[in-house]
């Protein structure tokens, strides 16, 4: 399977979003979402925060880098965190999608450990949240994954033995083999859905190399469909490289960014 890598400027991107709004006037806020407590091990539970939408076309699950979660709820109703796919949790509620930010165990595993993201529990806990996620709305599930996050993405597409997962985004991957759990020291191979490489050209921090994005890509080898994005622009970086408020978190550009993904998803294509 041949891959196409596309890399995407500011202005690109403003004319690919898709549900774009008029320049001249600012976009409304989405109404709030709820926090469900959803059981998932025996005695443990995990918070979500989920928006639905009657004319939702998916559900795009969200999983924040670090250590998990999405932070303290701010005083617009919206979880508060500044990690990338936290802080743009509006954004991806203007467009068609259900939206489900996944927070911390309540037995508090770390997932700061990227092979935590890896393995049963955290597994567990999933296929619980996607089994809630099914009864509220049969539409596919899409996972986003971000930095840490991406290991977990990744790991729920592998381990989806029930079909419930229809697509995998990968934003900022993990990209180190020194990293355990990292993107690539995971089976790959056996993904079988569509999957977008977003990586941002700038990207400094020492765990995601912008030049291992491609074989990153490469790796998704039974993929139906698969497409690497590298992102370039972006203003008013600072901070550690690795913290979303440099070019990892795409600061400075983040609607655009969430919109060309979601056009993605919406039209899936190498």
């Amino acid at each position: 399977m041949r891959l196409q890598v596309f890399v995407f400027s500011l202005c690109l991107l403003l004319t690919t979003g898709l549900h774009a709004q008029d320049a001249s006037s600012p976009p409304l806020d989405p109404p709030v979402g709820q926090v469900l407590r959803v059981a998932t091990r025996e005695g443990v539970s995990v918070p979500i925060y989920a928006y639905w939408q009657d004319d939702a076309v998916a559900t795009v699950v969200l999983y924040s880098g670090g250590a998990g979660g999405y932070g303290r709820m701010g005083d617009d109703g919206w979880p508060a965190g500044g990690n990338f796919l936290i802080r743009t949790g509006k954004h991806w509620a203007r467009h068609r999608f259900n939206v489900v930010m996944v927070g911390r165990a309540s037995d508090g595993i770390d997932l700061s450990q990227g092979y935590v993201r890896t393995a049963d529990l955290h597994a567990a806990d999933n296929l619980a949240i996607f089994h809630v996620i099914k009864r509220r709305s049969e539409q596919p599930i899409w996972v986003i994954g971000t930095s840490m996050g991406t290991n977990s993405a990744a790991a729920v597409a592998i381990q989806d033995s029930e079909g419930l997962v229809a697509g995998v985004v990968l934003t900022s991957s993990i990209l180190a083999y020194k990293v355990p759990g990292a993107v690539p020291t995971q089976k790959l191979a056996s993904i079988r859905v569509p999957m977008l490489v977003v990586h941002h050209a700038q990207d400094a921090c020492w765990a995601c190399p912008p030049s291992d994005a491609r074989r990153l890509a490469d790796a998704l080898t039974h993929a139906p469909v698969k497409k690497l994005l590298l992102i370039s622009g972006g203003s008013g970086v600072g901070g550690d490289p690795c913290e979303p408020m440099h070019h990892h978190g795409y600061v400075g550009m983040q609607q655009e960014v969430v919109d060309g993904i979601a056009a993605w998803i919406m039209q899936p294509a190498p």
